[in-house]
């Protein structure tokens, strides 16, 4: 099978990661008979450098012309002064919006071998933690009105959350056909008691809940949720919200699992077309210095492989393969313990295509 794939290596570490990433996918091609080609663009505080602009026409174009994209990470403290409508994060608003990827789905599993590196206390963690958070991704407070303005002679700045219908109606689907693969059950998180745009979001959870008799559909109020997750994760399957809960609350059930540096995710539309990416930064303190953990951009481009090009057989091999590395002890710097093998950025991703 022949797929063209555009990667954003961005900044810091993005590079770094994004490297392994390919090295594994290189491994897959080898054993399955695939054909990836990689048509590489500048993307965020790189593209700023280069170009003026974090993302350019021809890059936009790139993403829109292949069958998926695979991101490292943008941004970083060089580029905090610089406008926001050219900041390194509105590439990625962009993409997303070109795109039409409405659903960004988080996994946040915690790994056997990693248990000790959970914050959560040894008898809520044996209780497992395997969960899919589910975030509109291209409405809300982020794709809202942003504006400052002096009134009554002191500065008022506006951020508007607004949702449609169809907006709450497509990702409530994706959350629920989600479930019907995981074990069906949905948590649906608002500010209904506040917010309008949470009465509204509610209220379309239940018309679509009620086409799918087989999954159980329960609301929970957002700071409920936040104090659920790290008083008992293992209630929770898929978790579906609106973007700003969506975007706090998935890095937060990224963190109880150990390492944000394992965390996978995929952003999707309507299409088999996706975004993958991991979901920590760009680390610029360690930038350079073949110390990230790759394992998160490894395991994006599972999660591509498995969501956009249907290969499944491929990403269980990814995931096996990591897996596999992890029970032999081996471990990059942020997750580290007593008595593993230490390895730098690249070797891990050596380790892990070596296990394919």
């Amino acid at each position: 099978m022949n797929k063209t794939i555009t990667v954003i290596k961005g900044d810091g570490i993005g590079p770094e990661i994004v490297t392994e990433a390919l090295k594994v996918l290189d491994k897959v091609c080898e054993k399955y008979g695939h054909t990836f080609t990689y048509q590489e663009i500048l993307a965020g505080g790189c593209a700023i450098d280069a170009y003026g602009r974090s993302l350019t026409e021809e890059a936009l174009e790139k993403c829109l012309d292949c069958d998926s994209v695979l991101l490292g990470a943008v941004g970083g403290p060089k580029w905090d002064g610089v406008a926001k409508e050219i900041r390194p994060e509105a590439a990625l608003l962009g993409i997303r919006s070109a795109m039409g990827l409405y659903a960004n789905l988080r996994p946040a599993r915690l790994f056997p071998q990693l248990a000790d590196a959970s914050p959560l206390k040894p008898e809520i963690v044996a209780k497992g933690i395997d969960l899919m958070m589910v975030r509109e991704l291209i409405g809300g407070a982020y794709f809202g009105e942003h504006k400052t303005v002096e009134e009554n002679g002191e500065i008022v700045a506006h951020d508007d959350m607004t949702y449609s219908e169809h907006e709450v109606r497509r990702i409530a689907h994706t959350a629920f056909q989600t479930a019907r693969k995981r074990d069906s059950r949905v948590i649906s998180v608002d500010k209904a008691n506040v917010l309008d745009s949470s009465r509204l979001w509610r209220k379309v959870v239940h018309e679509v809940a009620a086409e799918y008799p087989d999954v159980i559909c329960t609301d929970m109020l957002v700071d409920n949720t936040a104090m659920q997750l790290v008083k008992n994760p293992s209630q929770f399957d898929v978790v579906v919200t609106e973007n700003l809960f969506g975007d706090i609350l998935s890095d937060e059930s990224s963190m109880i699992t150990g390492s944000i540096g394992m965390m996978a995710s995929a952003s999707l539309g309507d299409g088999t077309r996706g975004m993958y990416e991991p979901i920590h930064g760009s680390a610029p303190d360690i930038a350079g210095q073949n110390l990230a953990n790759p394992i998160g951009t490894i395991l994006s481009a599972a999660m591509m492989l498995r969501y956009s090009f249907d290969m499944i057989a491929e990403a269980d091999a990814i995931e096996a393969a990591v897996n596999a590395v992890l029970d032999e002890g081996y471990r990059t710097g942020d997750i580290m313990s007593e008595g593993m093998k230490k390895v730098s950025c690249s070797e891990m991703g050596t380790l892990v295509a070596e296990k394919i």
